[in-house]
């Protein structure tokens, strides 16, 4: 699996794409304004695209009073050209009412997600400090992430097919005393997703983000590791939803989850995508009867040579 289609939904909101030039068109309800300008340049100097800049800028000064929820697509060619993470600090001022921002909503036909260049997304807080959603999209060494403190910021959602350990070090480090939901795409080692159990161990402790009810550690080749981690692990209790989807989960992590702590409490498990055996995927369903159970998407492993080969649903 890659990415294939342009998000529908952020925020609870539907989403509708802002058009280059004119007024926003006419909408009934809350909607996810997304903005979006694809331009493959071989030429570019790895900075901000251009005609990006001067698009987004026009957008800003003709409706950024109006904004509360923003999706950027692409900013030209994700895997030249930098992210606009310093020109949305400077619109700051004159996006006064936004709260949800998804930076990277763009297909793998535009670029591939371990290819686009997301940079440092933390002066993204830093310029909103009311923006309660922050959902970002990218991966490899060029995605970082810093230490810090932010009042507001109820959702955060890392999506990458490999997730640098030192992102996932800053966040768990942060503090976030409104977060309800946390999501952190894994992926895996080929594509710079390094992060180890350990790392996990202040989150799985329950130590970290007191409002945390849904957790989702998502996309993993590590995940059986993660299952036997949660058996036992004293934040499992105070959450609603857990979602260990889109990774290589195997009987050997379901089966651990199964003889651990009780999960009747949760509200949600989500497993979809993944290796289980039939009999395994039913008894979990059959243990978990008050839980909305996900065990959709199976998948089958790869043999050649003696070597079985699992995948995640989002890599390169």
């Amino acid at each position: 699996m890659s990415f294939y289609e342009h998000a529908t939904e952020f925020a609870g909101r539907r989403v509708v794409d802002v058009p280059l030039d004119g007024p926003l068109p006419p909408v009934d309800g809350p909607v996810a304004w997304r903005f979006s300008f694809w331009e493959f340049d071989e030429t570019t100097t790895r900075g901000l695209n251009e005609k990006f800049r001067e698009a987004f800028e026009a957008f800003v000064e003709r409706s950024g009073g109006e904004i509360e929820a923003l999706v950027i697509g692409a900013w030209g060619y994700a895997a030249f050209d930098e992210a606009p993470i310093a020109q949305l600090c400077e619109a700051a001022s004159r996006l006064p009412r936004l709260r949800a921002l998804f930076l990277g909503d763009q297909t793998s036909e535009e670029c591939e997600v371990s290819w686009m260049r997301v940079g440092d997304v933390t002066p993204l807080l830093a310029a909103y400090p009311e923006l309660e959603i922050l959902k970002v999209r990218g991966g490899s060494e060029l995605l970082t992430f810093d230490q810090v403190r932010h009042e507001s910021l109820r959702e955060l959602v890392f999506e990458s097919g490999g997730l640098p350990s030192g992102v996932v070090r800053e966040v768990l480090a942060s503090e976030f005393p409104a977060l309800t939901s946390l999501e952190l795409w894994l992926g895996v080692d080929e594509y710079g997703g390094d992060t180890h159990v350990e790392l996990l161990a202040p989150l799985l402790a329950g130590e970290l983000f007191p409002a945390l009810r849904h957790l989702g550690l998502r996309n993993s080749e590590i995940v059986d590791d993660i299952a036997v981690a949660l058996a036992a692990a004293p934040i499992v209790p105070r959450l609603e939803v857990l979602d260990l989807s889109l990774g290589t989960m195997t009987d050997a992590g379901a089966g651990a989850l199964l003889a651990g702590q009780s999960l009747s409490h949760l509200r949600r498990l989500d497993l979809h995508h993944h290796y289980l055996s039939p009999e395994m995927s039913a008894r979990v369903v059959a243990a978990l009867p008050g839980v909305l159970v996900d065990v959709s998407d199976v998948q089958e492993a790869d043999e050649d040579d003696d070597e079985v080969y699992r995948y995640t649903a989002v890599g390169e």
